[in-house]
């Protein structure tokens, strides 16, 4: 059964248009990316597929809840976690206090909950600093403790906003790797983030969204659309970079010292871009095809008119 399905989703503000056009689904076990810059449109979508914000038209469906919410609202509570990009926790509570609180707004029975609480404390390392107020934690205690909150009541569908922000590099790699249990279980996530290199470790598919809706794929396809032809060379390879805007075909260089990253629509293009170079004084080392970053597709879908 599809976890997520959007159909037309479009949100206002007075005479501004946050989003619009939105139409993707998002299967059991899968790690979606909904990437875009800020102001995009992302927050707004998740709220809306959340019920804290009605669409202006469209419809969705979330964990077999119908969307705009009628009477569900319940429902859709006890399926679905939220991570938010500002974690929501009561300071002057402890951890512990903090789970038990939020587990009885899920009407759930804390004692059931807490042996579950306790595994993702200590996962996450904060087991022994649960009865302490969490005022008094760091911004990566509090992220991460937001996350066993977001958790707590094992939800099917769990909107992650920028999940490893704040956090140290073990504790990020922490929050990947149960990431992807939850997926191994048949969880679905929606993760929001700007950190593409995360991205790509975890997501199979995403949606890139700027007020309205650029892209749906894989990243498999959206990586292999087009070519990047790294060209190794003596020397600094800014010096040739000119070379290649008297082509008749757009061929983008990134330059990282003597590293030439061309970015080509078709493999075609490759011997014309290499003749180039050498009939400019190139002396090349190695010419290596390689997928196209995840980074310069995205780029290139924010930068396009909608």
């Amino acid at each position: 059964m599809t976890r997520i399905r959007a159909t037309g989703l479009k949100k206002t503000f007075g005479a501004r248009t946050a989003v619009e056009g939105l139409t993707f689904e998002v299967q059991p076990g899968e790690v979606f990316g909904l990437l875009g810059p800020n102001g995009a449109g992302k927050t707004t979508t998740v709220r809306m597929l959340t019920g804290l914000l009605t669409p202006n038209a469209g419809t969705a469906e979330v964990c077999g809840v119908p969307l705009p919410l009628r009477d569900e609202g319940t429902l859709l509570r006890q399926r679905v976690g939220l991570l938010t990009e500002q974690p929501g926790l009561y300071d002057r509570l402890t951890a512990r206090e903090n789970l038990a609180f939020f587990s009885r707004l899920h009407e759930l029975d804390t004692a059931k909950t807490s042996a579950l609480a306790q595994r993702y404390l200590q996962r996450f390392d904060l087991a022994g600093r649960e009865d302490e107020p969490v005022g008094a934690y760091s911004k990566g205690m509090r992220q991460k403790l937001a996350i066993v909150r977001t958790l707590i009541h094992q939800p099917q569908v769990i909107f992650l906003d920028e999940p490893t922000s704040g956090l140290d590099p073990e504790s990020a790699r922490k929050v990947r790797d149960v990431v992807a249990e939850l997926a191994a279980e048949g969880r679905t996530l929606v993760l929001c983030s700007h950190n593409l290199a995360e991205v790509e470790r975890l997501c199979t598919r995403v949606a890139v969204v700027k007020n309205t809706l650029r892209r749906v794929a894989g990243l498999k396809e959206l990586r292999h659309e087009g070519l990047s032809l790294e060209v190794r060379v003596a020397g600094e390879a800014s010096k040739l970079a000119p070379a290649l805007q008297t082509l008749p075909f757009e061929a983008k260089p990134l330059v990282e010292g003597s590293m030439l990253k061309v970015m080509l629509v078709s493999e075609e293009h490759a011997p014309f871009v290499v003749s180039a170079l050498v009939q400019n004084g190139a002396r090349i080392y190695s010419v290596t095809r390689a997928a196209r970053p995840l980074e310069e597709a995205y780029l290139e879908l924010v930068r396009e008119e909608a």
